[in-house]
């Protein structure tokens, strides 16, 4: 197949969790799928803007969106769940005629059209589809037991998502089904992990992430597969923070699910950025012969 869609990286995509973005533009290649990125594209608000100025929070993604619209894409992907929902609540809020003016005003634009955004999950489900990801899989994730964790924004709010379950989303559960992985029904896969209470408040996010994580491991599973950055920050760089404060020895890896995906169908180590991350992923991979 072939299909050309936008594609915001956002700001952790070019920094933090670069690996994320190396992972989603590589599958994507091997699915035919081209991403064009949005030109001069800056940060959504990312997830503390709408905490002080909803205006303000909304002009930097509807600038993003009109920039898309401008270049002939009426539909932009992002991988991150924040960028997600800025982009989406700013494009659901410019329907209110009084917001729009505001945000007019700030932007010295009309804002007349606006692209769609979808998450880079949903395009593979929605618009790729699980056969011809499938068919893609090269290298099957056979004796991979995996909990798919999703985070409390993918899918929230669901009016204005709009995508799969808000209480219990299955299109990662399905994704990486398809590529081959025992995937393992997960209990928490919509709770918070703590989020961007990370510098604040060390002692939420290790009580979360350490409730996410003992949950896992009493699961039996090998590995836990996100699609947030945030999400994975708080798993693998911050596990062993978690281990220190509730006496715990967790050693799960965190992957993205598109580095998962990736490596199903074939793509090496290097070009799925598995060295960015923290909990060595090579043991539980060599277990199930991927590596």
């Amino acid at each position: 197949m072939t299909l050309t869609i936008g594609y915001y990286p956002g700001c952790s995509g070019a920094g933090t969790s670069v690996e994320y973005d190396q992972s989603t533009r590589a599958v994507c290649a091997r699915l035919g799928v081209t991403l064009r990125d949005v030109p001069d594209w800056s940060c959504c608000g990312s997830t503390p803007a709408h905490t002080v100025n909803h205006v303000l929070s909304a002009a930097l993604s509807a600038r993003n969106l009109e920039l898309a619209a401008q270049a002939g894409l009426e539909v932009v992907t992002t991988p991150c769940p924040s960028c997600l929902a800025n982009l989406r609540i700013a494009g659901h809020k410019m329907e209110q005629p009084a917001f729009r003016d505001d945000v007019r005003a700030l932007l010295e634009t009309e804002c007349e059209t606006l692209a769609e955004t979808k998450s880079t999950l949903q395009v593979m489900v929605e618009e790729v589809g699980l056969d011809e990801v499938q068919a893609r899989v090269t290298k099957p994730l056979a004796g991979l037991r995996v909990a798919c964790y999703y985070g409390c924004i993918m899918n929230r709010p669901p009016e204005v998502m709009q995508f799969d379950d808000p209480e219990h989303p299955m299109a990662m559960d399905n994704l990486l089904t398809a590529c081959g992985a025992e995937v393992v029904p997960f209990p928490l896969k919509v709770e918070c992990c703590g989020a961007a209470a990370g510098m604040p408040r060390k002692d939420i996010v290790a009580e979360l992430s350490g409730r996410l994580l003992d949950t896992a491991a009493g699961l039996g599973v090998d590995a836990i597969a996100t699609a947030c950055p945030l999400c994975q920050m708080n798993l693998d760089l911050r596990q062993g923070q978690a281990n220190a404060a509730r006496g715990t020895r967790h050693a799960i890896p965190v992957f993205y699910f598109t580095q998962l995906m990736g490596l199903a169908m074939g793509l090496s180590a290097r070009e799925v950025g598995l060295s960015k991350l923290v909990v060595n992923p090579k043991p539980c991979l060599e277990r199930a012969g991927l590596l």
